[in-house]
């Protein structure tokens, strides 16, 4: 019986890092699920035993959409696959939810809510997200199709208009809430502006009940900017340009607006890059030639870093570098290269690289993070072999998604701009 916990082999190739990365995170993905809900950890210890208990839907999502990436490596039998994606979304739908959207933060023990987290509406996706790819991969065989149906059954719950509007009180609203708290109500945040959340967007738009309007993907707001004479659309934090792509394809595609994603990500990509070395005399991390500044722990907690006008120190993130591999493949071979070469033991535990580290402060975090991992997992994967876009474009409720937001093949010359003026195209 092969399991996630195969004998480890030194990566002496690129290819072979890469594989030992996607390895640990199956293996974190595995060990850090309650065996009893298959709920997973919001984080872990990198180097030996926690006594962690809260989990996020969020990394309980990238838990399922790893179970078909650790099936096909060879890494866990099919059954065993099978048995915990049942486990984990017989649970889910036990659980409480608002109007279909789950809480953030839970004891991974009892699907309980910790922390006073909110019931979450990008979380909530990253969950659904996760369950329909795992659906769609077990489908494929009429033993394991009901899994298919109990992810979505998860999807199907989900009340889109609820979130949209505030409940009914605000009917003019075009944009989602971030979520809703049992002792104040709605979130005062919206999702208005360009970030990860597009990928809620488009679970919403292809929705198969009351699915969100066409004028909710308009109303997104989407700056432009601009560094060394690179442009992407304005997201701070690496992983908002990583995340949707992890699920949904957008290479040589623009949205009714005239936006192309994959260029505009790819572009992000390299001004976290240029950015890391412009500042190489001032931060010895950027010198030693690392960058990829992104949401993570560092020396003073965690903290949302990013290129241009957010917040930055010297605080890297291993993963949020890697997970470019889809967008700037030689890039982040050698950025993987560089984190096991001059890094390795103490930073490459059980789980791989640690979250992120500060060589001017001699700062290493000791965790890592679920969601960060399973960004890291699905990037990997994509560039390897594309299984999880073609899982979530055999969706049923992709192809509305996609024609909602008016997405559209564009064959181009390079460079492709990020946005090109077209009927109905403005910037938000």
């Amino acid at each position: 019986m092969k399991q996630p916990n195969a004998p480890e082999k030194t990566p002496t190739t690129d290819e072979q890092l890469l594989e030992e990365l996607q390895r640990r995170a199956v293996l974190y993905f595995w060990e850090k699920a309650d065996p009893g809900t298959g709920l997973v950890n919001d984080r872990a210890k990198n180097f030996g035993p926690d006594d962690y208990t809260a989990a996020s839907t969020a990394a309980t999502g990238y838990g399922l959409a790893a179970l078909p990436i650790a099936v096909e490596h060879g890494w866990l039998e099919r059954h065993l696959a099978a048995a915990r994606a049942r486990t984990t979304l017989r649970f889910l739908l036990t659980m409480p939810h608002q109007h279909g959207w789950m809480f953030h933060f839970i004891d991974k023990r009892n699907g309980q809510r910790v922390w006073k987290s909110e019931f979450s509406s990008i979380d909530t996706a990253l969950l659904v997200a996760g369950a329909i790819v795992c659906g769609q991969y077990f489908a494929r065989d009429l033993a394991t199709s009901d899994i298919s149906v109990l992810a979505d059954a998860l999807y199907r719950r989900i009340d889109w208009w609820w979130m949209l509007t505030n409940d009914g009180a605000r009917p003019e609203k075009r944009v989602l809430s971030h979520g809703w708290r049992p002792e104040t109500g709605f979130i005062s945040y919206d999702y208005g502006a360009y970030s990860e959340a597009i990928l809620l967007y488009l679970l919403g738009l292809g929705a198969p009940i009351n699915p969100l309007p066409e004028r909710t993907w308009d109303a997104i707001a989407r700056p432009l900017q601009s560094y060394a004479g690179i442009e992407s659309l304005k997201g701070g934090p690496i992983f908002i340009h990583q995340m949707p792509s992890g699920y949904f394809y957008f290479r040589n595609q623009r949205d009714k607006l005239g936006f192309d994603y994959w260029v505009s990500s790819t572009n992000a990509m390299r001004i976290d890059r240029q950015y890391c070395l412009d500042r190489a005399g001032e931060v010895q991390t950027y010198a030693q030639g690392f960058w990829g500044l992104n949401a993570s722990d560092g020396p003073d907690g965690y903290a949302a870093y990013g290129a241009i006008d957010s917040r930055e120190d010297g605080t890297v993130s291993p993963t949020g570098a890697i997970s470019s591999i889809t967008f700037v493949p030689t890039l982040a071979l050698s950025i993987a290269r560089l984190l096991y070469d001059k890094l390795g033991h103490p930073f490459w535990g059980d789980y791989g690289f640690a979250n992120a580290f500060n060589i001017d402060r001699n700062w290493f975090a000791s965790d890592v993070i679920g969601i960060d991992l399973g960004m890291e997992l699905l990037s990997i994967e994509n560039h390897q072999t594309g299984l999880i876009w073609s899982l979530m474009d055999s969706f049923y409720a992709t192809g509305p998604a996609h024609r909602a937001a008016g997405f559209h093949l564009t064959l181009e010359p390079e460079p492709r701009p990020v946005y090109r003026t077209g009927a109905n195209a403005t910037v938000g």
